[in-house]
């Protein structure tokens, strides 16, 4: 699937439900959901995992570029 880096940030910002601008590995499952992918509880973990550089747990707005890498790793290619 074919997305900029934009669409997938505003995708994964979109779930943020309690608008604290960090994203919990339940609202990044229900993001991996909104984008089709398989397992999201398995890939809201690995993307934790994978973008949390300050190890608490949650995406803050500078792990975001990391979580869209992850996600391009997926197979969600962006558009240049």
């Amino acid at each position: 699937m074919l997305r900029t880096e934009g669409e997938l940030k505003k995708i994964f910002k979109q779930h943020d439900a309690n608008n604290d601008g960090l994203l919990s590995q339940a609202e990044l499952k229900k993001a991996f959901q909104c984008l089709g992918l398989w397992i999201p509880g398995i890939r809201a973990s690995n993307g934790i995992h994978h973008a949390d550089a300050n190890k608490d747990g949650q995406i803050d707005d500078q792990e975001l570029n990391n979580l869209v890498e992850y996600a391009m790793q997926l197979g969600y290619t962006v558009k240049a």
